[in-house]
């Protein structure tokens, strides 16, 4: 089948398949599933030769339609406007459900204990859960607010109220609520301060 120079001297042709892309088969063999005879045979350099004389548009026949249909029917432009408001003109929802006094517990990191929220109270920043919403916030204290006097951090008694504030959801607010330091739960709530 093969001369001594090692060309190739069997005999092919050009198939198609629906999507029109082009292919090189062997002449004496029945087509791949979804190919069709082109109408040329020849050696393998005429057949590719042929190919890149027909095969002008490399994407496929569903992709060429597609494009076709939307340059003839271009979707409708969106009016150029101001965009959304990120927030709603009303309250927050969240900000709203968390102005209700509910459970809280101290959060903390690696874990939550006694001397990680005394450690957290002498940086002035606490770390507060709502339990009912796994809302974790971290509080800025107001230390002339807080009331720590009846606490005692080494024996894990006591309660202390703690006062101080942070921005939840683009809206200002501030923190009010207390933990029992046996526990680190209590009741807290927060109070819209500005939009």
């Amino acid at each position: 089948m093969r001369e001594e120079d090692g060309e190739d001297k069997r005999t092919f042709k050009v198939v198609v398949n629906h999507e029109q892309q082009y292919s090189i088969w062997f002449a004496d063999r029945d087509n791949a599933p979804g190919w069709t005879d082109a109408g040329k045979r020849g050696t393998k350099a005429e057949c590719a030769a042929y190919i890149d004389e027909v095969w002008t548009d490399m994407r496929p026949l569903s992709l060429r339609k597609q494009m076709e249909e939307m340059a003839n029917n271009p979707p409708p432009t969106v009016p150029a406007g101001p965009a959304p408001a990120r927030h709603p003109l009303g309250k927050d929802a969240l900000v709203e459900r968390l102005e209700q006094p509910q459970a809280v517990e101290a959060s903390g990191r690696p874990k939550a204990d006694v001397n990680t929220l005394r450690d957290q109270i002498e940086r002035g920043h606490v770390f507060v859960k709502f339990v009912a919403t796994g809302t974790e916030l971290a509080v800025r204290l107001d230390r002339a607010a807080c009331e720590l006097s009846t606490a005692n951090f080494v024996a894990n008694t006591g309660t202390i109220a703690l006062v101080g504030d942070l921005t939840l959801n683009f809206n200002v607010v501030r923190y009010r609520g207390d933990l029992d330091l046996a526990t680190l739960k209590g009741t807290g709530r927060l109070e819209l301060l500005r939009r």
